[in-house]
């Protein structure tokens, strides 16, 4: 049997994935079995819409809950002691500029169940944190983008 994958994060995003498990199971769940037994009620299943969607909410949700369980499971919290030093790593913010003149740009680099871009929350197996991470304040370093070759600045690191 293969090993299971381990999943990076820190306690608050933990935290956050065993909120949603915690919805899920008792807020979610039972909304939708209420959705099939209406959904039942309305006779014919074989084209009974309503029907349908509740179960392929059913399948959504159930599903959810399954790779939470597992992420929760393999959970590898990132201590504060790893983050001592002055080179980029998971679960500490960086601050870059793109070159030659763009705006700074800050982000935290945190483990793929905790990503969220538009929280300035990048996975450290994104194209740009796998090329700072172990940088330095002061490197210049290429990063590989889908969209092409970028340059960038460490500018700090918290």
């Amino acid at each position: 049997m293969a090993a299971e994958k381990v999943f990076p994060m820190t306690q608050a995003g933990k935290e956050k994935l065993e909120q949603e498990l915690e919805y899920l199971k008792t807020v979610k769940r039972k909304e939708v079995v209420e959705r099939i037994k209406i959904a039942r009620s309305f006779g014919d299943l074989s084209e009974n819409s309503e029907y349908d969607s509740a179960k392929e909410e059913q399948a959504f949700v159930e599903g959810r809950i399954t790779t939470l369980e597992n992420m929760i499971r393999n959970a590898k919290i990132i201590e504060g002691g790893e983050l001592a030093g002055d080179s980029v790593s998971l679960g500490r913010s960086v601050t870059f500029v793109e070159l030659p003149d763009g705006e700074e740009e800050t982000y935290t680099i945190v483990g793929s169940a905790e990503a969220d871009p538009f929280e300035g929350k990048i996975s450290n197996d994104s194209p740009i944190a796998k090329s700072l991470i172990g940088r330095k304040v002061g490197d210049q370093v290429t990063v590989q983008t889908p969209g092409g070759e970028m340059n960038v600045r460490i500018v700090s690191i918290k």
